[in-house]
């Protein structure tokens, strides 16, 4: 294995139980297109924007979601075989409402990438504009993870079924 580029720390720290994601920041190379997207697509409302920056929630949450072209305006993405973000999860509530963003997906025309069923979750791949991972999931109750005799959670990839997943979009 490679050596860490800083000091590996004496003791091991384990975040709190109530840690969350608080919101991630993009860079787009065009912000109107970036927002087709974000905002028509996937739902976001902006909450604010400044220049060259649009910052989208769901709820009224200062935001989940923060477009930039501070440094990438009319930059392209990223080549394959490169570091950086593999994709942003947007955790829906409920499977009903993951449905809805599916039929909203295609009913928009954007690709998707894979549809799988993790047994903790099912989750649906898909890209933004500019290139940027995108997944679209909703987590299980807990009580319904698969797990192994000593109680370990084993997580799997299945194909997910779109038609019996669409139709509870309502």
């Amino acid at each position: 294995m490679p050596e860490a580029p800083f000091p590996t720390p004496a003791s091991r720290y384990v975040a709190p139980a109530g840690l969350t994601i608080g919101h991630t920041h993009l860079k787009v190379a065009d912000l109107d297109r970036a927002l087709v997207f974000w905002r028509d697509v996937i739902g976001l409302e902006i909450t604010a924007s400044r220049p060259g920056a649009v910052f989208l929630s769901a709820g009224g949450y200062h935001h989940h979601i923060a477009l930039n072209t501070w440094e990438s305006l009319g930059g392209s993405p990223p080549p394959p075989g490169t570091t950086g973000l593999f994709h942003v999860a947007m955790l829906y509530p409920d499977r009903a409402s993951l449905a809805r963003a599916l039929r909203r997906v295609m009913e928009a025309g954007v690709p998707l990438e894979g549809a799988s069923d993790h047994g903790v979750s099912e989750a649906i791949y898909l890209r933004d504009p500019d290139g940027n991972g995108v997944e679209l999931y909703r987590d299980r109750p807990r009580e319904d993870w698969p797990r192994d005799t000593a109680g370990n959670i084993e997580m799997y990839t299945r194909r997910l079924d779109l038609r019996a997943l669409l139709a509870e979009a309502g």
